[in-house]
């Protein structure tokens, strides 16, 4: 009986921590690069998808480890700067303050070697894992597409990083 206990206890941790790729099966390593300011590596993104493109119509992967340390203040900080940047039109101040509090509960502070993934869900919003562990899901398509916007969108600061993500350069 205490086996079976045991069992059913490590079944049900593992269904709870499921690993992010388990998320966006059968996706494949589409595109990956490294993130670097004044020549420091921050992080090397990758990107996972079953389709090519990648697009918003079917589940999707963004992978990040990090090489450096970096403060969950400081990534909620730069995500919500630049969805502002982004925004083809001004995001209402209710909104940008919803959003950031989702972030803050999905975002960790990371150190080398922390691993952070957000999964795209398709008619539904965005999924965060910090390692294998999930952090939050929200049902917003709107802020799923504003936070990959940061990567994904054709004027992000990253435009080189985009198109080795989308598998676009080598």
């Amino acid at each position: 009986m205490r086996a079976f206990a045991a069992l059913v206890l490590v079944l049900w941790a593992t269904a709870a921590n499921a690993d992010w790729l388990a998320d966006v099966q059968p996706a494949k390593l589409v595109g990956e690069g490294d993130f670097s300011v004044f020549g420091f590596r921050l992080y090397r993104a990758q990107m996972w998808s079953e389709r090519l493109p990648v697009d918003y119509d079917e589940r999707f992967a963004l992978h990040i480890i990090y090489a450096r340390g970096i403060r969950r203040e400081r990534f909620v900080d730069t995500g919500m700067s630049e969805i502002r940047r982004l925004a083809s039109a001004p995001i209402p101040a209710d909104t940008l303050a919803h959003w950031r509090a989702d972030m803050m509960q999905a975002l960790v502070d990371v150190g080398p070697g922390d691993q952070l993934s957000a999964i795209y869900l398709p008619g539904k919003g965005v999924r965060f894992y910090a390692g294998d562990r999930m952090t939050g899901e929200f049902d917003d398509l709107a802020f799923a597409r504003a936070f990959f916007g940061i990567w994904l969108d054709p004027s992000t600061r990253a435009p080189t990083l985009r198109k080795q993500l989308l598998g676009v350069s080598p």
